[in-house]
C-alpha cells in the first residue's frame, strides 16, 4: 500500500494541500480538483472540519487520493484514517506517531529538515519523506545536497512551492511530488470560487504533464 500511495503522488505531481473551514466546502473543492486535473487532496487536520471533509471527499470522489495533513497525533491519524484518508502526513518527524502509523499499515509520510531525521526515517523504512517548510529550509539546493549521501530517499518538498518555482522542483528526479497551496488558496475557498480554483489546478496539471512528459 505503501509503494502505491507513493507511485500515486508520482503520477500525480503536485499535492493540493487544503485547509478547509466547513466541510460543506468538500464536496466541490473535490470536483473542482478532479476536473482541473489534480485527483488529490491533503486535508489539513488544522480545523475541526477536516475529518467529515475527508469522509466527504472519500466518499464522493472515490478515484481521489485524499489524505489528512498536520497529523501530529495518534489519535488524529485513526481519525483520518477511519474517515477514509488514504495516506498521512505530518509536518515534522515524531517517531511516536510515525511508528503507530508504520504499526497499523498507514503510509505515512513524515516532514523532516535535517539530516539526523532523514536518517530516523530512513531506519524505520521509509524511503519518502516531506520536506518542510521547503523554501525556508533551503530550498530545492538543500534537497539535492541531502540528496547526496541517501541515494534512496525521495521528497515531498512543502513549503513556500508556487506555480513559478515548481517547475525546477519536479525537474528533480529525487522529487516524488510537491505539496502546493496556490491553487486551494482559503479565499477562494470561503468566497465559492471553485471555477478559479478549478483553472487554477489545470494550469498546475499543465507544468506537471510539461515536465514530466
Amino acid at each position: 500500500m505503501y509503494d502505491e500511495i507513493k507511485a500515486k503522488f508520482q503520477e500525480i505531481g503536485i499535492i493540493p494541500v487544503v485547509v478547509l473551514e466547513d466541510a460543506k466546502d468538500a464536496k466541490a473543492l473535490g470536483e473542482a480538483l478532479m476536473k482541473g486535473g489534480l485527483p488529490a487532496a491533503e486535508v489539513t487536520f488544522r480545523t475541526d472540519a477536516a475529518e467529515e471533509a475527508i469522509r466527504i471527499m472519500a466518499k464522493e470522489f472515490p478515484d481521489m487520493l485524499v489524505g489528512a495533513g498536520t497529523v501530529l497525533t495518534c489519535e488524529q491519524a485513526d481519525r483520518a484514517m477511519a474517515a477514509g484518508a488514504k495516506f498521512i502526513v505530518a509536518p515534522g518527524f515524531n517517531p511516536k506517531v510515525v511508528n503507530y502509523c508504520i504499526e497499523k499499515g498507514y503510509p505515512v509520510c513524515p516532514g523532516v529538515q535535517t539530516p539526523g531525521e532523514m536518517e530516523q526515517a530512513m531506519e524505520l523504512g521509509l524511503d519518502f519523506v516531506k520536506f518542510f517548510p521547503a523554501e525556508p529550509a533551503g530550498g530545492l539546493p538543500m534537497i539535492k545536497a541531502v540528496a547526496a549521501p541517501y541515494t534512496k530517499l525521495n521528497f515531498m518538498p512543502t513549503g513556500g512551492i508556487n506555480k513559478d518555482n515548481v517547475r525546477d522542483y519536479l525537474k528533480c528526479n529525487r522529487i516524488v511530488a510537491c505539496g502546493g497551496t496556490w491553487m486551494v488558496k482559503g479565499d477562494m475557498i470561503a468566497s465559492g470560487d471553485f471555477e478559479k480554483i478549478e483553472t487554477l489546478t489545470h494550469e498546475a496539471a499543465d507544468i506537471v504533464k510539461e515536465v514530466r512528459a
